[in-house]
């Protein structure tokens, strides 16, 4: 896996600088539907990665956020977001991402998310460990969510916004604090380093949290469905922990998301 992992670097940071570019310069905006937006960097930064990839693994699927993939028959699969965190990149706040994961069947083995503007570069290998900058990381030892920094994100045009927002309630009164940066891949990392000590979102794509998924596991936490659950990448919810505080989030989930059922 190492070829895999150090040309997913090499084109994450080539993407990232070119983020970074055009992070100062003014931006050409559309939308994909209302309050989802795209911009010119989403295109340009998914062009170069697909290009980067189609030359080094012309075999292998690509499925990417705006929809440029390889659509092709591969025991391999490379998910891509080339910009996450776009709505904070529209506004001129620095916290964004490149985000590549190589998945093989269906089981994620390479992850790599890099933040062009901290230069911070996660990287992971199934059973090797998870890295930040080269220097292997680990989730953190808190063992209560009343000690936990928490995180977690707000679709933009999801349906889920109430049930979250009373997550969002909940989780705070029993927490030190959530956070909600808006870059799943970069709050997955965080997981993995230790700075947040867990993260849910109710609806996010495959691309999203392939790589952070992996870094999670590889650093010692835990990843599952907000049940508890395997995580599925083709299921849209996400729970990641240091693992300590798994169980006692559970249930607060559980009786939140009991109204999904009743609506």
């Amino acid at each position: 896996m190492g070829d895999y992992l150090e040309v997913a670097i090499d084109i994450a940071r080539e993407s990232g600088a070119m983020l970074a570019e055009m992070f100062r310069t003014p931006l050409e905006i559309s939308y994909k539907r209302p309050s989802d937006l795209v911009t010119e960097a989403d295109r340009r930064s998914e062009a170069l990665i697909i290009e980067r990839l189609h030359k080094h693994f012309p075999t292998h699927a690509v499925v990417s956020e705006e929809g440029g993939g390889q659509k092709i028959e591969s025991a391999y699969r490379w998910y891509v977001d080339p910009l996450d965190g776009t709505t904070n990149f529209a506004h001129g706040f620095p916290v964004f991402c490149v985000s590549l994961g190589l998945a093989y069947r269906g089981d994620v083995i390479v992850g790599v998310v890099y933040d062009p503007t901290r230069k911070e570069l996660f990287t992971a290998e199934k059973g090797a460990g998870a890295f930040l900058n080269g220097r292997q990381i680990h989730v953190s030892k808190t063992a209560t969510v009343a000690e936990s920094l928490l995180a977690t994100g707000f679709p933009p045009f999801d349906q889920n916004h109430d049930l979250n927002a009373q997550l969002f309630f909940r989780l705070t009164l029993m927490s030190h604090g959530i956070r909600r940066p808006g870059s799943a891949a970069l709050d997955l990392g965080s997981v993995a380093a230790g700075r947040f000590d867990a993260f849910w979102e109710l609806k996010l794509n495959p691309w999203d949290k392939a790589a952070g998924s992996l870094l999670i596991s590889e650093a010692g936490g835990r990843v599952t469905d907000l049940a508890g659950g395997p995580m599925d990448l083709g299921v849209s919810e996400i729970f990641a922990s240091n693992g300590q505080i798994h169980d006692e989030m559970i249930p607060v989930f559980a009786e939140v998301l009991s109204q999904r059922s009743r609506a």
